[in-house]
């Protein structure tokens, strides 16, 4: 299913749903960042995904996780809460989407480093490599808080 992001976007449509979602900076060793080239947009973006009904935010961050990268990972922190009415997320079949996503900080555990079907690529980066990247404003914003590394939460 095809997605587009409107931020601050007066012609962006209405939204029409909010869903819970968890998005990861997952780590490694070198402190890169994993990015995954996402398949519905072509962009590169951080791994995560959407709350099932009966599981805890962290039960959906360790299945997204799982799932779209093959890692097992343990959260070390909250990179912040992201609800801006402003961005919204239009997908193909009809839906349009209000952000609410808390995404956290992460380190590997476990698993095998995998593409899952919802994207084409995945890559550990450097803070530099990053800057190079396409991404959307709004993953880059996350990246942003991380690299600021605040104690605090970020709230947008």
């Amino acid at each position: 299913m095809a997605r587009t992001d409107f931020l601050d976007d007066p012609n962006a449509p209405q939204a029409n749903t909010i869903i819970p979602a968890v998005s990861a900076i997952i780590t490694d060793s070198e402190g890169r960042i994993l990015l995954q080239r996402r398949s519905d947009n072509g962009l590169w973006g951080l791994p995560g995904g959407t709350m099932e009904i009966g599981e805890t935010i962290v039960d959906a961050l360790h299945r997204e996780i799982k799932e779209e990268t093959g890692l097992i990972i343990e959260p070390t922190g909250i990179v912040g809460i992201y609800s801006n009415p402003k961005h919204v997320i239009a997908y193909s079949d009809g839906e349009v989407r209000q952000e609410f996503s808390i995404c956290f900080a992460c380190k590997v555990i476990g698993g095998q480093l995998k593409v899952s079907d919802e994207s084409t690529g995945i890559a550990f980066f450097s803070h530099e490599e990053i800057q190079h990247l396409e991404l959307h404003s709004s993953i880059r914003q996350r990246i942003d808080d991380y690299y600021v590394g605040s104690r605090i939460p970020a709230l947008r």
